[in-house]
C-alpha cells in the first residue's frame, strides 16, 4: 500500500472523496443532483475527444464539463426543470460510447472512465488536485451563505438588491469542474456515487447544514477508504467497488 503505484492513487482519490459530497449538498439542495451525472458524461466525452486531439484527456474533459457549467443557464432557458441536464447526459454518454466504439485509441481511456480505473493517477497529478481542493472549499465558504438565501429565501435575496451573477453561474462552473476533476480520477460512476449518496444519507440523517457537510464528508472518506483496499485485495476495477460499498453503508446508516 505504502508504494507509490498504490499511494498516490489513494491519495488522490481521498481528496476527491472529501470535495465531492460538499458540492453534492449544495447540488442536492438545489435538487440539481442530475447535474452531477450530466457533467459527469460531458467530462468523458470532452477527455477523449482530446485524446483524439493530441491533448491531455484531463484539459479536454475540465474544458468541455465547463463549458456545459457555464452554458447550462442558457440551455435552461429552452429546457426547463432538469431537462438540460437530462440533454447533456445524453450527449455526453453518447458521443463517449461512440468514440470508445469506433476508436482504438479511445478505447482503453473509455473502459478506465466508465470503469473507474483509479489506479492509473499519477504523482504529477495530487499537487494540482490539492490545490484545486483548496480553492473549491474557499470558493464554496464565500458562496456558501448567498447559495442558501437565494435557494430558501429568493424574495429576501432579490430585496437586498442580489443578483444571481456570479453566484449561481459561478457555483455551476465550480462544481463542472470539480466533477470533470472526479471523472479523470475516479470514473464516471465513481464521481457521481461520492457527490450523490453522502448527501443523500445526510440529509435523512442529519440535524442542521453544518452537521450534515460534516456527515457527507465522513461517511464518505470511510466508504472510499473502505472501498479503495476491497478493490485492491480482490484485485476488481474501483468504480463498482466503490459504488457498491458506497451504496450498502449508506443504506445500513439510512436504517
Amino acid at each position: 500500500m505504502w508504494n507509490e503505484i498504490f499511494l498516490v492513487p489513494f491519495l488522490t482519490g481521498l481528496v476527491l472523496a472529501v470535495l465531492l459530497p460538499v458540492l453534492g449538498c449544495y447540488l442536492r439542495l438545489r435538487d440539481e443532483w442530475l447535474a452531477a451525472l450530466a457533467y459527469a458524461h460531458v467530462a468523458a466525452a470532452g477527455a477523449l475527444l482530446a485524446l483524439l486531439a493530441h491533448l491531455p484527456p484531463a484539459l479536454g474533459g475540465m474544458l468541455a464539463a465547463g463549458a456545459a457549467g457555464a452554458g447550462k443557464r442558457a440551455l435552461a432557458g429552452r429546457l426547463a426543470g432538469g431537462a438540460a441536464y437530462a440533454f447533456l447526459l445524453l450527449a455526453g454518454w453518447a458521443l463517449a460510447v461512440l468514440l470508445t466504439a469506433n476508436q482504438p485509441m479511445a478505447e482503453r481511456l473509455g473502459h478506465a472512465l466508465f470503469d473507474g480505473q483509479l489506479y492509473f493517477a499519477d504523482a504529477g497529478q495530487l499537487p494540482w488536485i490539492v490545490l484545486w481542493l483548496l480553492a473549491a472549499l474557499a470558493v464554496l465558504a464565500r458562496l456558501s451563505r448567498w447559495l442558501l438565501l437565494c435557494h430558501l429565501y429568493p424574495d429576501f435575496f432579490r430585496a437586498q438588491g442580489r443578483k444571481s451573477w456570479p453566484v449561481q453561474p459561478g457555483f455551476n462552473l465550480l462544481a463542472a469542474l470539480s466533477l470533470a476533476l472526479a471523472t479523470m480520477n475516479l470514473g464516471v460512476m465513481g464521481a457521481f456515487a461520492l457527490v450523490f449518496v453522502p448527501p443523500w444519507l445526510a440529509f435523512r440523517r442529519a440535524r442542521n447544514w453544518r452537521g450534515g457537510l460534516l456527515l457527507a464528508t465522513g461517511f464518505s472518506v470511510v466508504a472510499y477508504g473502505l472501498a479503495f483496499f476491497a478493490a485492491l485485495h480482490l484485485d476488481q476495477p474501483f468504480g463498482p467497488v466503490l459504488a457498491l460499498v458506497v451504496m450498502g453503508l449508506a443504506l445500513l446508516f439510512a436504517a
